[in-house]
């Protein structure tokens, strides 16, 4: 048994089987889709950063919530996009690794930064009379570090189980990124437990979040329902169907992917199923945000016209 329980020291991404001329295919629009994901998220970030008045808890939220898209299309768009260029080539143990270590603390962080959003949007529409008390700039800065550290402290857990298995060949993953699910299949050793730990943190940070968030913005469409004014309400409910479109991305992915019965989702389906997850939701997040938010499409124009002013000039 020893000789059969030698060390793995790569790991092959077996991505696509939809020969080359479809992986040439795919190849051009998903690199443009990683340029849209990194401008997008990018311009929002620029966009927040350089106009004052944007410099509220809501967008200084949503920015980090940029950072996170970006980190999550750097750990796995590159890789997949080499896999469909050159199918064969493999990636060390140790980058395998740390994909899916990253690719955990992003996930968590993401579900987290969407809980804290919605719990803003709360405040801000149910209290706005106390929301400069409640949703101070120190208050606010918590928030996020817990988010990054919970997330990234979870992601640590699941390493920690996966690194104690011995993984002795096969070396292929179904999959385009060093996703957990498909990286336990080739352990040689019985991995009850770290599924048990999967569907535990599955439960505390999905489907706790997500009726937080649903509680959250029942509460949100009462409230705006008692408005006065239409003006406030067409922004109100502007402002939340937009976090609503990401929340309903986001989550209902993730929940299909790791807490509904493997057998009614086939190996190819999963790999669609976590392209909406960790590749489109990213590339949509700025989309959705710019193009249902006043403020920042606002602002984007006062960027545009200040550009093209001093072109002029």
């Amino acid at each position: 048994m020893e000789e059969n329980h030698t060390m793995v020291t790569e790991f092959v991404l077996l991505g696509f089987c939809l020969g080359p001329k479809i992986h040439r295919i795919l190849f051009a629009s998903f690199s443009l889709f990683y340029a849209f994901t990194l401008l997008g998220n990018g311009a929002i970030l620029g966009i927040i950063c350089q106009n004052s008045r944007l410099h509220t808890p809501m967008y200084f939220f949503l920015s980090h919530l940029a950072i996170v898209d970006i980190a999550y299309a750097c750990n796995t768009v590159p890789q997949m996009l080499v896999n469909l260029l050159d199918p064969a080539k493999p990636i060390s143990f140790a980058g395998c690794m740390t994909q899916t270590f990253l690719f955990l603390a992003f996930a968590h962080t993401e579900c987290l930064l969407l809980l804290v959003m919605s719990y803003d949007r709360l405040v801000a529409i149910c209290h706005p009379l106390r929301y400069s008390s409640i949703m101070g700039w120190r208050d606010c800065a918590g928030l996020v570090i817990t988010s990054w550290a919970c997330g990234s402290l979870l992601g640590m857990v699941h390493m920690s189980l996966i690194l104690r298995l011995p993984f002795c060949g096969p070396h292929e993953i179904n999959h385009f990124f060093c996703e957990i699910l498909s990286v336990l299949k080739l352990a040689c050793a019985d991995t009850t437990l770290n599924k048990v730990v999967i569907f535990a943190a599955s439960v505390f940070i999905l489907v706790g979040p997500l009726c937080f968030v649903l509680v959250s913005y029942t509460r949100i469409l009462v409230s705006v329902l008692r408005m006065q004014s239409a003006e406030g309400r067409r922004k109100a409910f502007s402002t939340c169907s937009s976090h609503l479109c990401v929340v309903g991305l986001f989550f209902g992915s993730a929940i299909v992917m790791y807490m509904a019965p493997k057998s009614q989702h086939p190996e190819e389906q999963q790999k669609i199923l976590f392209l909406i997850y960790s590749f489109f939701n990213p590339m949509l997040n700025p989309l959705i945000y710019s193009l249902r938010n006043a403020e920042v499409k606002g602002a984007l124009r006062r960027v545009l016209c200040k550009e093209t002013h001093s072109q002029l000039v």
